[in-house]
């Protein structure tokens, strides 16, 4: 918890100055109180997201809680950030304490963070992501550092560092994106940005 609250509280401060240089624009802030659901459709619920920015806001919108916890997944300071810029957008999410649970299987990670940075016409776009401690039914897991790096589970399987490209050229960055077949799709720390606008969560859960 400790060193989830530090990492928090770095990236805040380093948030806080890169803002500064580059003029921070006006805030939205969109709190979710931890443990509280915001589901769509009725199949898919996001914890501690932001909402999405359009592409070429000055706004930005923030979210962030002392924990989020389901039947499937709880995890603690879960945060997330988006900076809408005339042709550029930012995005980033954090959580600590990862306890994720699908069909049996029990993923955990002491921290998961994702960031996506990219221009509105695709010319440019920057994609990081990051996983401590990372266990899979006990088994610690050796995080590689590749671009969807896959590792296989009964029943599906766990994308390391996921990172697509939308056709209209967005950046998507997932930490961990979790399938067990008939169960559940969970992704873990996402961070999005580019032509569709921006948006970052700390889980999103879809269900059948």
């Amino acid at each position: 918890m400790h060193d989830g609250a530090l990492r928090r509280w770095t990236l805040v401060a380093l948030g806080v100055l890169f803002v500064g240089l580059l003029a921070w624009p006006a805030r939205i802030e969109a709190q979710i109180p931890g443990g509280i659901p915001v589901t769509v459709g009725g199949t898919t619920t996001v914890l501690g997201g932001t909402g999405t920015l359009a592409a070429g806001s000055r706004d930005s919108l923030y979210s962030e809680a002392d924990s989020i916890s389901t039947s499937l997944v709880s995890a603690d300071v879960p945060s997330a950030r988006v900076i809408g810029y005339v042709d550029e957008i930012a995005s980033e999410s954090y959580l600590a304490s990862l306890n994720l649970t699908l069909g049996g299987i029990t993923i955990a990670a002491g921290s998961a963070e994702a960031a996506a940075r990219a221009a509105l016409d695709g010319s440019s776009r920057t994609a990081s992501s990051y996983i401590s401690n990372l266990s899979i039914s006990g088994l610690q897991v050796t995080v590689d550092g590749t671009v969807n790096q896959t590792v296989s589970i009964p029943g599906g399987q766990v994308v390391i560092n996921e990172q697509q490209i939308l056709s209209d050229g967005t950046l998507v960055v997932n930490a961990l994106h979790a399938t067990v077949s008939g169960v559940a799709d969970v992704v873990v720390a996402s961070a999005a940005a580019g032509a569709s606008g921006g948006n970052a969560y700390a889980v999103q859960i879809k269900t059948p």
